[in-house]
């Protein structure tokens, strides 16, 4: 109906390669994902989505495509999970090397990190202060949320309409 109907809709799917259990690649005869989106006249982009400039490129484009009147679009963002799926999920169909590959080679904060210091737009001191910075923040935050009160559980429904 979105394409039928020119709906400004962006489809996002962020595929971090793994379903409950299982690589995608054994569950999907055809990849990438996106694709399917041609069968409704959809335009769609596959990107990394572990490479930052990349997916606010895109993002631009999509939203520059949509908001012009052409209809949806549709991205797939290959990402990665670095755990399970779930708590039961004991991640036994990948090994430590692969989580350990993607950790070390292709993380999006460290690749944009390495990024800019290698542009000089940072250095690698600016670069650990922010880094320390971002932690304190999380750490604020962590400490709020442990010391605030558990929610009540007579507002479960608020502001749920259906």
């Amino acid at each position: 109906m979105a394409a039928l109907w020119k709906l400004p809709v962006l489809f996002v799917c962020e595929n971090n390669k793994y379903g409950m259990s299982m690589d995608i690649e054994r569950a999907a005869a055809k990849l990438p994902i996106a694709q399917r989106a041609e069968g409704y006249g959809i335009p769609w982009h596959y990107i990394d989505g572990n490479d930052l400039l990349t997916v606010y490129e895109t993002m631009l484009e999509a939203e520059k495509y949509i908001r012009s009147g052409n209809g949806p679009m549709f991205v797939e963002t290959q990402t990665y999970r670095y755990f399970g799926h779930s708590k039961s999920d004991r991640n036994l169909y990948r090994s430590k090397e692969e989580i350990e590959e993607w950790r070390n080679t292709k993380d999006p904060i460290m690749r944009f990190r390495t990024d800019l210091v290698k542009n000089g737009i940072l250095d690698e001191t600016r670069a650990d202060e922010i880094n320390q910075e971002a932690l304190k923040v999380i750490e604020a935050a962590v400490a709020f949320a442990e010391a605030s009160p558990e929610p009540d559980p007579a507002n479960v429904t608020e502001f749920v309409y259906a």
